[in-house]
């Protein structure tokens, strides 16, 4: 029995058998095959040359023509060597003895090649090695096709291993068969993260070590709430195991029960707790957990669950059946929170160095207006259907916001003459994600009718940490004095500015903290729509008054550590049963 500790993302516990998937990334793992799969590993790795030859070919004569002939002659060095019997024979032949994968014989073979160019007495071999990198990344890349393929073939039910998973095989998922998913990559709140708990299966990201000493078929314990998992289990945790997946299917059972209840707190404050989707299907799962609307509808899943753009038409149509099926509650729409780590970075040539840093979210809106205003179009149209609101992302400056406010004044104007009704009086936001935004919100409250705080983002860069660096992971906490003394920043211009404010970050979820947001101030919480009934079940369990001297005495803290401590013993001593029940696969960690 082998144990690896990771970060829980999605809670539950799950127990099944291993199916690995292949992915690129920055290592392969080595995949043994059936001798009977051996042919179809040579004809991927044909599939594969061609198609990186006729792209290197579209791409050798477009640079020959817009830049110059010396630029084409590297790519052309890349054909010839694509071409060279002494390139492939050695993969081919690898493939054949040692009954191993494709891409696994692409990787091996091309690293020892420039691990030898690397060790010759030779500048001109050695310039060499760059190119030999880029060829194994194309062809990783053309082979990676075969991932999705993969994920159709799943029989039974399996627990995914990977070493990461984008946001569209998430959702792609089929969950009839596909119960849990583990991966070496990932952190907290990254959009695999995110999406795993809007389809509501266990995981585990930030592993480094499952597609290395998990094999195919292997029995699989995946604790969600605790981030462990188990390889080979034996036989007294299994048993262990599945007495706790009774406890937990009990303390869910006790959840429902408290769904239907008023987020209220025992002095009869009351809390708005709204949902966190990506689809329009998602709005039933609010009502049916008790959200009291959708609080962050995020729009661009729509881009990512296809390999093109949605129409007009199809992100109207997915935005009209959202705000139908809210039967009269508010339903919050982020405008394209794209780049980062997500559809962007994917599409260009050449990545950008620190995406999250870069060209995302607003200000790839702002530099692709067409797309901006089509979406524009579409949520707009909406907005006749009910309590429509738009928000947008990564705000962080006056000029942003007046920017994005000039572009959907001028889609109104374009429906006005085209006769196309809308809501002229649409509330407008934004999410406050950056430093600046948070220290800038006394004035942004005179321009917008309401506050997100969003919190992922919020944390990474007042912290200055990738939140989906596992390697960092530990450095990155909500519980941090600076983002807490931000938060009270922006909830106090909120109400000196009269508008609401709401935070829509993955603490919204997790209970330790819920008794510190009501007492800096926060009345409104958006969240995963699953958390919503033990979130609910903290909330009726206090009083306001404790809450705020909570926040008093976190507020002398210096660390997160105490922060941390604090509020969870605080969080025991109102909730012990439903700690004990979040101990044993409850709640979210």
């Amino acid at each position: 029995m082998q144990l690896l500790k990771g970060i829980g993302v999605s809670p539950g516990v799950v127990i099944g058998r291993a199916f690995v998937l292949d992915d690129i990334t920055l290592h392969v793992p080595k995949r043994h095959i059936s001798t009977s799969d051996i042919p179809h590993q040579h004809e991927r790795l044909d599939a594969a040359v061609a198609a990186s030859i006729e792209e290197l070919q579209n791409l050798r004569d477009r640079v020959a023509k817009e830049l110059d002939a010396e630029a084409a002659k590297i790519l052309e060095f890349h054909i010839v060597l694509l071409r060279d019997p002494h390139f492939l024979d050695p993969v081919h032949d690898r493939i054949q003895e040692q009954e191993v994968s494709a891409e696994w014989a692409v990787t091996f073979e091309i690293q020892t090649m420039a691990d030898k160019f690397r060790a010759l007495d030779s500048e001109a071999f050695r310039s060499k090695v760059s190119d030999l990198l880029d060829l194994d990344r194309r062809l990783l890349r053309h082979l990676i096709g075969e991932t999705q393929s993969r994920l159709k073939q799943v029989q039974g039910e399996v627990i995914i291993v990977a070493h990461d998973l984008t946001p569209s095989q998430t959702v792609g998922l089929d969950t009839n068969h596909v119960k849990a998913f583990v991966t070496d990559a990932g952190g907290r709140t990254s959009h695999t993260a995110i999406m795993a708990r809007s389809i509501a299966i266990p995981a585990i990201v930030g592993l480094e070590r499952a597609m290395t000493d998990i094999f195919e078929d292997d029995l699989l314990i995946v604790d969600g709430d605790r981030g462990v998992l188990i390889i080979d289990p034996d036989e007294a945790t299994l048993e262990q195991y599945g007495k706790r997946m009774e406890v937990r299917k009990s303390y869910e059972l006790s959840l429902a029960d408290v769904a239907r209840e008023p987020a209220e707190t025992t002095d009869g404050v009351r809390i708005k707790l709204y949902g966190n989707i990506e689809f329009p299907f998602e709005v039933e799962m609010v009502d049916r957990y008790g959200g009291d609307g959708v609080g962050l509808f995020r729009s661009e899943f729509l881009f990512l669950a296809q390999d093109r753009d949605p129409s007009e038409e199809e992100q109207y149509e997915a935005f009209r059946d959202a705000v139908k099926m809210s039967n009269g509650r508010p339903i919050t729409i982020r405008t394209l929170d794209l780049g980062s780590d997500k559809y962007t970075q994917g599409r260009q040539e050449t990545p950008e160095r620190n995406p999250a840093l870069g060209c995302r979210s607003i200000r790839f809106c702002l530099q692709n207006l067409p797309l901006f205003k089509t979406q524009l179009r579409a949520i707009l149209r909406a907005s006749t259907e009910g309590d429509l609101r738009i928000m947008f992302p990564l705000i962080t400056g006056p000029l942003e916001l007046r920017q994005a406010k000039m572009v959907l004044n001028d889609v109104m104007e374009d429906l006005e003459e085209e006769g196309i009704a809308f809501n002229r009086n649409v509330p407008v936001g934004i999410m406050i994600e950056a430093p600046s935004a948070a220290i800038m919100s006394h004035a942004f409250a005179r321009e917008v009718d309401f506050f997100s705080i969003g919190t992922n983002d919020l944390i990474q860069y007042t912290l200055a940490v990738d939140r989906t660096n596992e390697r960092v992971a530990n450095l990155y906490s909500a519980a941090h004095p600076a983002v807490l003394r931000l938060m009270k920043d922006v909830i106090r211009s909120g109400r000196r500015g009269g508008i609401d404010v709401s935070l829509c970050g993955e603490i919204a979820s997790d209970p330790d903290y819920i008794m510190l947001l009501i007492g800096i101030g926060l009345r409104n919480l958006s969240l995963v729509p699953s958390a919503i009934p033990d979130i609910k079940r903290v909330i009726r369990a206090v009083d306001t008054r404790t809450c705020e001297l909570i926040a008093r005495k976190v507020g002398s803290f210096d660390s997160e550590r105490q922060v941390l401590n604090f509020i969870r013993d605080e969080t025991r001593k109102v909730m012990p049963e439903g700690y004990d029940g979040r101990s044993v696969g409850g709640g979210l960690a």
